[in-house]
């Protein structure tokens, strides 16, 4: 399997990547404000680069659930600044987290590598060809909605069965407008339109979609499922996230989305270091 994004590749099996956050934004859940300056913004990618991170993911928007649209022409001031900067300091690639074809071209064009998209179900073909005729990677996420409307009253007969029959369709669609297989990342959209017994449907299945023959990334870092199965605030959410992305791994994710990186880092090497263990004892057997 490989992922192709602008000049990067990534050939798997390896070891799985992780995705650091940099929230350029006043109103992220977890870290909202903290890094809204671009130097702030800067300084952090680059630590999280020091800690491991293989990926930055850049947002100007927050997509926590009831957030407001942001004009694109903030969002845009927010993200090019830090995406500039960044493209001439790091050898790793970038990601911007924006709903808007517009903002992912001019973060394309500043630097960028990878476009995540948690609108990827949209109607509107625009991105998918901003993404081909970049030949960016891009991550093809599953929502039930909008952030405004995604946690009023998430409803599946089989939230397993529904995100994979998404990501068939998308991946036609997607084909059918240039995008590679070999550019596409799924994401599973935990949070994104779900209650928490679906996070954890999604979580049990997830290898399941290796099916597709994509690259599989799971984001659960400090999210508030997490805080509702084990009465934990945002702030004491790292074990409860460390153990989903150990799953996920297991199970065959190959990129954890994250904000604690050091910490993701060593629990997926952890992980990775038991499972080798485990294929070698079966090949004797």
């Amino acid at each position: 399997m490989i992922l192709r994004a602008r000049q990067f590749e990534f050939v798997f099996p390896r070891p799985a990547l992780v995705m650091g956050i940099v929230n350029v934004t006043p109103d992220s859940f977890s870290d909202g404000g903290r890094f809204l300056h671009p130097q702030a913004a800067v300084a952090h990618a680059l630590q999280l680069v020091e800690q491991g991170a293989e990926i930055l993911d850049i947002g100007g928007e927050s997509t926590r659930p009831g957030a407001l649209p942001v004009a694109e022409a903030e969002e845009m001031g927010r993200v090019l600044p830090v995406i500039e900067q960044l493209a001439g300091r790091v050898s790793v690639p970038i990601s911007i987290d924006t709903v808007k074809p517009r903002v992912a071209r001019a973060a394309l064009a500043a630097g960028a590598s990878l476009v995540n998209d948690v609108a990827a179900n949209r109607d509107d073909a625009a991105m998918w060809r901003i993404v081909a005729d970049a030949r960016a990677g891009y991550v093809c996420m599953h929502m039930q909605g909008t952030p405004q409307t995604m946690q009023a009253n998430p409803v599946y007969l089989d939230v397993v069965r529904e995100v994979g029959e998404f990501f068939g369709e998308r991946l036609k669609r997607l084909r059918d407008c240039g995008v590679s297989r070999e550019q596409v990342i799924l994401d599973p959209g935990i949070g994104f339109g779900k209650t928490p017994d679906h996070n954890l449907q999604l979580l049990a299945a997830v290898g399941s979609f290796s099916a597709f023959g994509c690259p599989l990334l799971v984001g659960v870092s400090r999210k508030s499922f997490i805080g509702k199965l084990v009465g934990a605030e945002v702030a004491a959410r790292l074990p409860g996230a460390l153990a989903c992305a150990s799953q996920a791994v297991a199970a065959g994710v190959h990129i954890i989305r994250a904000h604690d990186v050091a910490e993701t880092v060593q629990a997926v090497r952890m992980t990775e270091a038991i499972l080798a263990k485990q294929e070698t004892r079966c090949g004797k057997c």
